[in-house]
């Protein structure tokens, strides 16, 4: 009896702590599907979609000046609650408009504060301070807790900060796991990059950042078994080195990289008064709805209050690296690189309507973009393009820029070019985010557009300068050059290509640089060019050509030759028309296990239907409903009966239908399909 007394009271006492218990801060979106709750100590928040939780109770804090923020604060001296509405005009997007709507809630602890948003493709929180000054921020705890250790997930391994290349696995939340070697590689598994997606409770969630700057980037790591990521992030540079080709050479000015030798033991010397990045989260019900959500766009800056950016023009680039550079006949002078090369590539540009031609290595001396390549006359070929209507894009190394953002855009802008791609950033942290702004508010201010090759993904630094057209952080096409060959290389480059629509786009635009032309069925044994062969691609001509419209890219690489398009008219045809804005995205079918399948509306009121399968050959329905109503007429590219063996079949056929109607297809083994419906 006695025993049965002390437990009632312990259930009694039990009871009164959650009654007297703080209610947590919370956010819920216009549509209340998503929540995000804030809870105090220990500090920690909480992500709900339909009531399920998909984040569950995980620790955050920020140190500034030797001092945790966070540790015994408190309840919040205030909390503000607002409501958000509006919409902004996208021109450079995969939508003509975002809606602004969301709830928002801040909890002020006086200098220092949390917010949190809840909009109805997602939620997010940040930490913002109001010191005077400058303060270090000497680290950020950001936990992530996965409700579920048998949840299904998606992730891409690095071994280096900013170094986003790898092809992504898919495994279950138990079983991820990282090991940290010591080694820079971004071959490593030392840390899990963003966007990682899961899948958990019947809902999905895709883990990302937006407005990162001035600050290192987001990743994960974690142990086996566990359910909770830490996070990581790469100190301030303490010391760098200047390193010049592919090997240890170092210099004194120039280069390709500017690596970090010894890193501060903080993150950041930054404005005692700002807003930190937010983790953003975006929330569906199927993985392929990822593709609608606008937060990261949505939740960054937008342009400084009466800036233009009515000159920025989209386009497709005509590019010469993968297909030429390195590939010329042997005894060819600069690999190929000439003045006549570059002419050839310029007036096949103008003739087949590609806005721009880029110039990548070679064009100038090595490494020294302030001495023209003997064998280049740059400045002739800018006045030949630009009297042709084709823009000229120059590749050059980050280590060529940093330091002399605004004397590079000044110069080059001087001298007719259009824009920059500039490569082999390589890192995280919070200088290199600065330079990804200083960089694009200098060609901004010269109306010349940028593609951040070499980079990690957008975080939405695109909203305030839509010059920046585009971003590589991800295994792209230009692997295909080394590509090893094998079974196992196929099924993960093949993977790779269906599982970044879920992922890595997810974040923002993608520099896959697609379009292919000599295209090697799976199992055909195509090996890279070590190996003999010039550039192509595993799986089917299909597949390039849904890359088109599927990988949202403002600045869309074509990336082999003017001959093999020229031999191959009919598929560049459609290649070269496909749109790189959009009025509208919608999401299908699929999940990156398998397949995806997106449709796209061009500012036309055409739509482009497009998909990718695996490794697996695939049968898939494709259902017109997105397309509102009435008969449009459709032209259709499926793979070949035997498509299987010889990669380059294709049947185009064109038919009227129906909105509604279902069209039936057939995917090869690392095939795919593009539509495009006209009123």
């Amino acid at each position: 009896m006695k025993r049965l007394m002390m437990t009632m009271v312990g259930v009694a006492l039990a009871g009164c702590s959650s009654w007297f218990a703080k209610k947590p801060i919370v956010a819920v979106s216009p549509d209340g599907k998503n929540e995000i709750r804030l809870y105090t100590a220990p500090l920690a928040y909480e992500v709900l979609r339909d009531g399920v939780v998909v984040v569950a109770k995980s620790e955050i804090g920020l140190k500034v000046d030797g001092k945790c923020l966070v540790k015994d604060a408190g309840e919040p001296k205030a909390t503000e609650k607002k409501a958000l509405s509006g919409t902004v005009a996208t021109p450079v997007y995969k939508k003509a408009s975002v809606d602004l709507a969301g709830t928002e809630t801040f909890a002020d602890w006086g200098d220092w504060g949390v917010r949190l948003v809840a909009r109805n493709d997602g939620v997010a929180y940040r930490f913002e301070t109001k010191k005077g000054g400058e303060i270090i921020v000497n680290c950020e705890k950001a936990d992530l807790v996965v409700p579920d250790v048998a949840a299904k997930c998606w992730a891409n391994f690095t071994g280096g900060f900013g170094q986003e290349e790898s092809v992504p696995v898919s495994t279950t939340v138990g079983a991820l796991k990282t090991v940290s070697d010591g080694k820079s590689s971004w071959r490593g598994n030392g840390m899990v990059y963003l966007p990682f997606a899961y899948s958990v409770g019947g809902k999905c969630v895709a883990v990302t950042e937006s407005d990162v700057r001035d600050y290192p980037i987001w990743n994960l790591t974690k142990d086996e078994g566990s359910a909770l990521f830490t996070a990581k992030f790469e100190g301030a540079p303490k010391a760098t080195q200047r390193v010049g080709g592919w090997g240890k050479d170092i210099v004194t000015t120039g280069g390709r990289w500017v690596k970090i030798t010894a890193h501060e033991d903080y993150l950041a010397k930054t404005a005692g008064t700002r807003t930190f990045p937010w983790r953003t989260f975006v929330l569906a019900d199927r993985p392929v709805k990822f593709c609608e959500a606008d937060i990261v766009y949505a939740l960054a800056p937008a342009a400084d209050a009466g800036a233009d950016y009515s000159w920025v023009k989209p386009g497709k680039v005509a590019w010469d690296w993968w297909n030429c550079f390195d590939n010329a006949p042997k005894g060819s002078p600069n690999g190929g690189c000439t003045t006549k090369t570059y002419e050839h590539f310029i007036d096949f540009a103008a003739a087949k309507g590609v806005e721009y031609v880029i110039f990548d290595e070679g064009w100038s001396e090595t490494l020294n973009i302030w001495k023209f390549h003997p064998e280049v006359d740059v400045p002739h070929l800018i006045n030949y393009a630009n009297q042709k209507g084709v823009g000229i894009i120059l590749w050059m190394a980050w280590a060529q820029v940093y330091g002399e953002e605004e004397k590079v855009a000044a110069h080059f802008a001087k001298l007719g070019a259009k824009g920059f791609k500039v490569d082999f950033m390589d890192r995280g942290d919070a200088v290199v985010a600065g330079f990804l702004e200083k960089f694009a508010a200098a060609c901004a201010k010269e109306k010349m557009l940028v593609d951040y090759h070499g980079a990690y993904r957008p975080n939405g630094l695109q909203r305030r300068y839509p010059n920046v057209v585009n971003y590589e952080g991800i295994h792209g096409l230009e692997q295909m050059k080394w590509f090893p060959g094998g079974e196992v290389a196929e099924r993960e480059m093949m993977f790779n290509d269906v599982a970044a629509f879920y992922l890595r786009l997810t974040a923002g635009p993608m520099d896959y640089t697609p379009g292919a032309m000599l295209n090697h069925a799976v199992g055909a044994g195509y090996r890279g060019e070590t190996a003999g062969m010039t550039p192509g691609s595993v799986g089917t001509r299909c597949r390039q050509i849904a890359m088109m419209s599927l990988y949202e890219a403002p600045l869309q690489m074509l990336c082999d030759s003017p001959t093999n398009y020229e031999k191959n008219d009919e598929s560049f045809a459609f290649m070269s028309a496909t749109p790189v804005v959009w009025q509208k995205t919608v999401g299908l079918d699929g999940c990156p296990d398998s397949m995806v399948a997106a449709a796209r509306q061009a500012t036309d009121g055409s739509w482009y239907a497009a998909g990718l399968t695996t490794i697996e050959a695939r049968d898939y329905t494709l259902d017109t409903s997105f397309l509102g109503e009435g008969k449009w007429n459709a032209e259709i590219f499926r793979d070949g009966p035997d498509a299987d063996k010889n990669g380059t079949s294709y049947v185009r056929e064109t038919k009227t239908v129906t909105a509604g109607e279902k069209i039936a297809l057939h995917m090869a083994p690392g095939g795919g399909f593009a539509v495009r419906f006209a009123k």
